[in-house]
């Protein structure tokens, strides 16, 4: 029998300085070393912001799976990846009447955040989940017409040790076999 095709994966990647991240730089060589997934990095795209759109929805259009890959900057997204939104995710393309180019398509946040898990919480010092702060991305594709799916998260960043980093490296390679499988937990 034979294997059912995969899902085309596009990781959508923003860090503003990925200099700095010891995590995000290891994330990434785990998604350049598959061929099976399209990275593309916006802050190396668009240092100015000048975002293509129609390049941006083609390959929106060309991928089954989408990874929006960032720091949790705020409690939010970077700033490129709002501008990303504003422009490439257009009434008339993306939603509305007529915005079905993502139906059926599915989204998935992978994040990091540098506190530690139980500072997620409603107890804790951020007092809301990463899950909670990422409600508006899970909104907006929603309205897409995407079904999203429950993020990737990797906590603890500023403490994490090599091995550490290593094992989350393991963990986001294992997921992406799985998202490309056509497996994955879609947000109820």
């Amino acid at each position: 029998m034979p294997n059912p095709p995969a899902h085309r994966l596009l990781v959508l990647f923003a860090h503003p300085s990925l200099q700095r991240s010891r995590v995000h730089r290891r994330l990434l060589a785990e998604v350049a070393a598959r061929p099976d997934v399209t990275l593309h990095d916006l802050y190396e795209a668009y240092p100015d912001f000048e975002i293509d759109v129609p390049r941006e929805q083609r390959l929106l259009a060309e991928h089954d799976t989408i990874l929006l890959q960032h720091p949790l900057y705020w409690y939010s997204t970077p700033p490129l990846v709002k501008q990303w939104e504003d422009l490439v995710l257009e009434h008339g393309w993306a939603y509305g009447a007529q915005g079905t180019a993502l139906r059926s398509k599915r989204a998935v946040s992978v994040v990091s955040a540098g506190g530690r898990e139980e500072a997620y919480r409603p107890e804790g010092r951020n007092r809301y989940s990463v899950e909670e702060l990422l409600r508006p991305l899970e909104a907006t594709w929603r309205l897409c017409g995407v079904t999203p799916l429950v993020p990737f998260v990797v906590h603890g960043t500023h403490r994490l040790d090599a091995s550490g980093i290593e094992a989350e490296a393991a963990r986001y390679g294992a997921f992406l076999d799985l998202l490309a499988a056509g497996g994955g937990e879609a947000i109820p």
